[in-house]
């Protein structure tokens, strides 16, 4: 009797060392992964088609020389970036198109951008004016207040459109707090504007200014708007170093 207690703790550890090496095999087996794959597969899924999105849509920047017409590639990787995380997160009903504005140009450049993302077209490549008091020729200086008659970065989400005083114009939704979310009561809106014309440019060698709305040329106003209309993602960029460590969209 004294003999078998003896043994009983060696035998439940032989039992024990047993399990622990064939219960991974035999998980390997039946399920064709071990348990650190498991782990893996169940923390990681999301992150995984994030990146494989992103990946397959950086070939846009190459494939339709992008660089050299004038966007900057910090500019369209994370406009990417956010495209997928709102696109995972259900809130984009136009999923085709992106648009990118690109305030590191000055007015003077093309810098809207308008990509048709399901099949890798650049749709339109125009003129944009940001507000009076962001900057002359360059966007500098941004706002989200009422009334600052300044630009507000980041990330939106196109709305409805209806006819006001500059015409056919098309609604704002701001997606960062603190950011541009007074976007609807700041009536932040794009909208055709005569100041947003080579003409301008030529007589004072820059675009004319908004009220903080991105507004493009009157003859694309329309065209631009029925595009990219009802539900797609916006994104208006600086490198601006408060913008970039304070959105909570680029720091997922």
């Amino acid at each position: 009797m004294k003999k078998f207690t003896l043994l009983r703790p060696y035998v439940f550890n032989l039992i024990l060392f047993f399990v622990m090496v064939h219960m991974p095999f035999a998980i390997t087996v039946s399920n064709g992964m071990g348990i650190g794959d498991l782990f893996l597969k169940s923390t990681s899924v999301k992150t995984v088609k994030i990146e494989k999105s992103a990946t397959t849509l950086s070939v846009i920047y190459d494939s339709l020389g992008l660089s050299s017409m004038g966007l900057s590639e910090q500019a369209f990787n994370y406009a990417v970036m956010g495209y997928d995380l709102l696109k995972q997160q259900g809130k984009l009903n136009n999923q085709r198109v992106l648009s990118i504005i690109d305030f590191t140009k000055p007015s003077s450049q093309k810098r809207l951008f308008i990509l048709d993302v399901e099949n890798y077209k650049l749709l339109f490549n125009t003129y944009v004016a940001h507000g009076q008091n962001t900057g002359e020729a360059y966007a500098s200086r941004f706002s989200n207040k009422p009334e600052s008659y300044q630009s507000s970065l980041g990330f939106y989400i196109t709305t409805g459109t209806y006819m006001g005083k500059n015409g056919f114009s098309l609604q704002l939704e701001g997606l960062e707090y603190g950011i541009n979310d007074k976007a609807d009561e700041r009536a932040i809106v794009v909208h055709g504007a005569p100041y947003v014309s080579e003409g301008f440019i030529r007589s004072r060698g820059f675009l004319g200014r908004s009220h903080g709305c991105p507004a493009v040329p009157e003859n694309m106003n329309r065209p631009i708007i029925e595009k990219i209309k009802n539900g797609s993602c916006l994104f208006i960029y600086s490198d601006n170093k408060n913008y970039i460590s304070h959105s909570k969209i680029l720091n997922t």
